[in-house]
């Protein structure tokens, strides 16, 4: 299992502390991992070890020294690069990159010292844009490599604010009132954009970057001025910028969700800044903020948001697992549906994993959970690209795909073992034909061979 992490996003910091977290619950007799770091700069790195410190806190103020120190000499790190080749080496690694593809040119037919290394799954532990907006998910599907998490539409719109909310009220799901700014027109025209804004929300409202997460870039305006300055700092981080009314007297709820195609919801918690709102700073850095889990609501509430979380997950057509956050507005007690996260943080703070311990699912029992669900669902995935990917004889490993998939609905719903004397007929028949299309085809076939067979 490849575990990306880093990214070049704003994120980047928590990204690290997330996969500290995936790191220490990964089951070792089930996976073998391999840390690979995007760095900020955009270089795919193998770093000798994983990232150790899963508290925010301590990874942004280690980065922060690290700046300090800038003039120390750096650590050679192998670069790796992912190459689309199905059932080989998709993973290729090139220790001192620059010299290594200098030797190489320089001598026949030698590689410079490059290694190479087949990747089972992917799980993308990365926050914000250039990870988490489908981009490095769609690298994943042109390499044919499954991955954890949402798909490319899911994670491109659950970044993307705006496309987010388009998404909800094709639904007719309750969502606050909101305005969409592009920085070409802000540019243009500041004074009619907020003219236009005003007469709209009026104050106070929200001003987010479009396509960040972690309250990156958020601000709260309370009339003019702050709304301009507002405006032109999200414009900083985004060319779109998404104002939102505030909520009179809203308390921040969130729930987490984790399925495919019939996902279920934790119970919901509530957190209280110790801000005015839960700002980055908030979140990460001096961590005061509190959580209330359960959170203290009707039941009729907390059915509602339950039921809400998995429409909004549906909505966007999510897999894997997400966290929706709402905001329940404390005069009239209205539920809005703020935003989905498609890859929720692992941070010591985070409250996806606090959710679901309070649900009754363990941190390692969540991530087996969420392993499960993925690989059952990329097994499906997987025969279908084969379609096309894979002539002249892609029927026996569709059929062989599709055996496993089915045996892997039976370790996850022990109810459906009922189906289990026509199953092994299926999938004798589908290993068969798999083992036929092997001798045929031993480089390809073998890779899904084993996928089909052995690991199901």
């Amino acid at each position: 299992m490849g575990v990306i992490y880093g990214g070049r996003s704003g994120e980047h910091e928590v990204s690290l502390a997330s996969a500290a977290a995936v790191f220490k619950h990964l089951d070792p007799e089930r996976y073998d991992p391999v840390p690979i770091k995007i760095e900020k700069d955009g270089r795919w790195t193998l770093p000798a070890e994983p990232p150790k410190t899963m508290k925010a806190a301590d990874v942004i103020k280690g980065v922060a020294a690290e700046k300090a120190a800038a003039g120390a000499p750096a650590a050679e790190v192998a670069e790796a690069y992912l190459i689309p080749r199905p059932g080989r080496d998709t993973l290729v690694s090139l220790p001192n990159a620059s010299k290594s593809l200098r030797a190489s040119s320089q001598s026949a037919g030698g590689r410079g010292g490059a290694s190479g290394l087949s990747l089972d799954v992917v799980f993308p532990v990365l926050h914000g844009p250039y990870g988490e907006d489908g981009t490095v998910q769609g690298l994943l599907e042109l390499a044919n490599v499954p991955y954890v998490g949402a798909g490319v539409l899911a994670s491109a719109v659950g970044m993307d604010k705006a496309a987010m909310k388009q998404a909800f009220i094709a639904k007719a799901l309750p969502i606050c009132d909101y305005d969409v700014v592009f920085k070409r027109d802000w540019q243009r025209d500041e004074r009619s954009v907020l003219q236009r804004v005003v007469d709209h929300l009026g104050f106070p409202v929200f001003v987010k970057p479009a396509n960040l997460g972690s309250s990156v870039g958020i601000s709260k305006a309370k009339h003019v001025a702050e709304l301009r300055t507002a405006i032109k700092l999200a414009a900083d981080f985004d060319r779109k910028v998404v104002i939102e009314a505030a909520v009179p007297q809203a308390r921040e709820i969130e729930v987490a969700v984790l399925g495919n195609d019939e996902p279920e919801a934790s119970v919901p918690g509530e957190i209280i800044p110790s801000r005015e709102f839960y700002d980055y700073e908030s979140k990460y850095v001096d961590e005061s903020s509190r959580s209330v889990i359960p959170a203290k609501l009707s039941d009729a509430q907390t059915a509602e948001v339950r039921r809400l979380a998995i429409d909004a997950y549906k909505a966007i057509d999510c897999s894997g697992l997400a966290r929706v956050d709402f905001l329940l507005a404390g005069d009239s007690g209205v539920v809005y549906l703020n935003e989905l996260n498609t890859l929720p943080g692992f941070t010591t703070i985070s409250m996806y994993s606090q959710l679901w311990a309070a649900t009754g699912l363990t941190e390692p029992g969540r991530v087996a959970a969420v392993y499960d669900l993925i690989l059952a669902a990329r097994f499906d995935e997987a025969a279908l690209r084969l379609k096309d990917t894979c002539p002249p004889a892609p029927q026996p490993v569709c059929a062989a795909l599709a055996a496993a998939a089915l045996w892997w609905q039976i370790l996850i719903d022990p109810a459906s073992r009922a189906a289990d004397e026509p199953l092994k007929r299926a999938s004798a028949d589908a290993v068969a034909a798999a083992q036929q299309w092997t001798a045929r085809e031993p480089q390809r076939g073998e890779a899904w061979f084993y996928l089909a067979a052995s690991r199901a």
